[in-house]
Order: C-alpha cells, then structure tokens, then sequence
C-alpha cells in the first residue's frame, strides 16, 4: 500500500492510495471462505475467495452491493423466499440493492470482486456471525 497526496487510510481526504493485492492479509473466515479488503470512506472493495461448495447463508444488509465473478460461478437465491435463481459467472455482475435477501453457493472454486457502499462494518469489526458458523 501506498499513500500519496494527503492523509493515509480510512477516513483520509485528498489523498490518493495504491494497493496489491498480492500485498494484502487473506483473512480466513471459514473453511471455505477468505477474503481481503480495501476500504474507504464510502466504498469497500473485497476480494472474495469461495471453495467449490461453500455456502454464504441467507442475509440482508443495508448496503448496496455489486457481484462480479472473475473465476468460478456463483448461484444466488434472491429475494425473501429466495426464489430467484440466478447464476453469475466469470466476466459477469449481480447487482443486489439495500436490503435484498439473499444466499449464494460456490458451483466451483471462485473469485468475486465485491463492492459495497457504504463499507461493510460487520466485515471490519468481525461481528459476520452468519459467515462464521462452520
């Protein structure tokens, strides 16, 4: 990471900063998911790595979200009663708006690129309960 321009990290105005991905720490949130993180002030980007069958339970938040599939294939089950299937692969984006139910299965080891706005604070504090259970 590399800051220029102004302060460094979250919250920082007028600066601009450099990230590798490569350069950043995967953190394991279960055995079948790991992620990193990039965040700013109203935006987070995530790498998202899901192992063939891994499961992301079904939950909503307050942030908007977008979906996109760089390797792999993910089916999502949108909506309250999830009936909405869809399945997102490489080169493809899902748009989830605020408080859209929703679950997702790995249909084969996968890397989403995952943007939220605003940033994910249960992400960053820890407190994802619902991707933690396995």
């Amino acid at each position: 990471m590399l800051t220029f321009g102004g302060r460094r990290g979250r919250g920082g105005r007028g600066g601009a900063t450099w990230y590798r991905w490569d350069d950043l720490a995967k953190e394991q949130v279960n055995a079948t998911l790991s992620r990193r993180l990039i965040t700013g002030e109203r935006m987070m980007l995530a790498h998202v790595y899901l192992k063939k069958g891994c499961v992301v339970p079904k939950h909503a938040h307050e942030n908007e979200q977008l979906t996109y599939i760089l390797e792999g294939a993910l089916k999502f089950f949108v909506g309250e009663d999830g009936g909405h299937e869809v399945v997102v692969r490489a080169g493809e984006v899902l748009h989830l708006p605020s408080n859209v139910p929703h679950e997702a299965h790995a249909l084969e080891d996968t890397l989403d690129v995952d943007v939220f706005s605003p940033p994910r604070e249960d992400w960053l504090n820890k407190t994802d309960a619902y991707l933690r259970r396995k």
